[in-house]
């Protein structure tokens, strides 16, 4: 039989996963992890919910995210976005795990500048073992906003609550960019490896001729390979070369379309399709896009 997954609709039903009471605000808890407990009975069963939640832990907490397990050092972050699932992989008891989880739902903020722009924090779709490990001076500035947030839970509701749980929120989102780019500049020389690595991969791509088989390569593709999830490996190329990983592509096959330009007699539309392009119109757009010049313009001038 399929394991079928729970699925959480409100904060109210997150909190009676955890078997909490009902919360005081509606749309957004704090649960603090070392009041969590679960059995043996709880191993091996996979949860979604409708909403965002952001995690700090500083222990081995069992848990999936997605494809992939991670026991959790000092001071990990995660991100998780809705309807993304969590597969519980041993039981904790209580005092076990010493963190706080942030639960807020999508309508919190849908009505805001944070809403138009949630999903400019790409790390919500980071896989786990892309997590942000932090400072002890970096988790005492989120321990402190969390704390502001938690404060303002336990207020009454009244006209300014969700203003100043946004901009709580968002101010924890933007801390936690930063604290990103730390990490991606004290991981500099690894992510360097990673650059070659897909520099190499595209060019195996077009020498076993996949682009006239398969189509262009995908982000999700030069992912797999590199063993990332789509976020983090676009994010990790900008940061590293100022280019995303679709730009790394795209430039790539402009590369290898002037020189077929110039070192062949094959049309424009042949070219085209050589390089994966269903439409030559496409072609033509993003290579005037990337060199000023449509590809017949380029061959004459050279």
């Amino acid at each position: 039989m399929s394991n079928p997954i729970i699925h959480s609709k409100s904060i109210t039903e997150i909190r009676a996963v955890f078997g909490l009471d009902k919360p005081t605000h509606p749309l957004i808890t704090i649960l603090d992890t070392q009041k969590l407990a679960y059995g043996n009975e709880t191993v091996g069963k996979r949860f979604s919910s409708e909403l965002y939640c952001i995690a700090l832990k500083d222990s081995s907490c069992g848990i999936d995210y997605g494809r992939n397990s991670y026991d959790f050092a000092d001071g990990v972050l995660i991100f998780t976005a809705p309807k993304q699932v969590i597969t519980v992989k041993k039981p904790q008891e209580l005092n076990q795990v010493k963190g706080w989880m942030l639960y807020f739902h999508p309508d919190l903020i849908r009505n805001s500048s944070l809403g138009s722009k949630i999903d400019s924090f790409n790390f919500f779709n980071y896989e786990v073992h892309e997590a942000l490990h932090l400072s002890e001076n970096e988790q005492n500035t989120l321990n402190q906003i969390v704390q502001l947030i938690q404060d303002e839970i336990r207020e009454r509701i009244d006209n300014h609550s969700q203003h100043v749980l946004v901009s709580n929120i968002e101010l924890l989102l933007n801390y936690s960019k930063r604290f990103y780019e730390r990490q991606f500049n004290t991981r500099s020389a690894s992510h360097t490896d990673i650059v070659a690595k897909v520099e190499l991969l595209l060019k195996d791509y077009y020498t076993a001729n996949q682009l006239v088989e398969k189509g262009q390569p995908t982000i999700q593709y030069l992912a797999d390979h590199c063993h990332l999830s789509a976020s983090y490996l676009s994010d990790l190329l900008t940061k590293e070369t100022g280019r995303s990983a679709k730009d790394h592509i795209n430039d790539f096959l402009i590369e290898k379309a002037k020189h077929l330009l110039l070192g062949s007699t094959d049309s424009v539309s042949g070219i085209a399709y050589t390089l994966g392009f269903n439409y030559p119109h496409y072609f033509g757009r993003l290579f005037k896009q990337k060199t000023g010049k449509t590809p017949q313009e380029f061959r004459q001038l050279n």
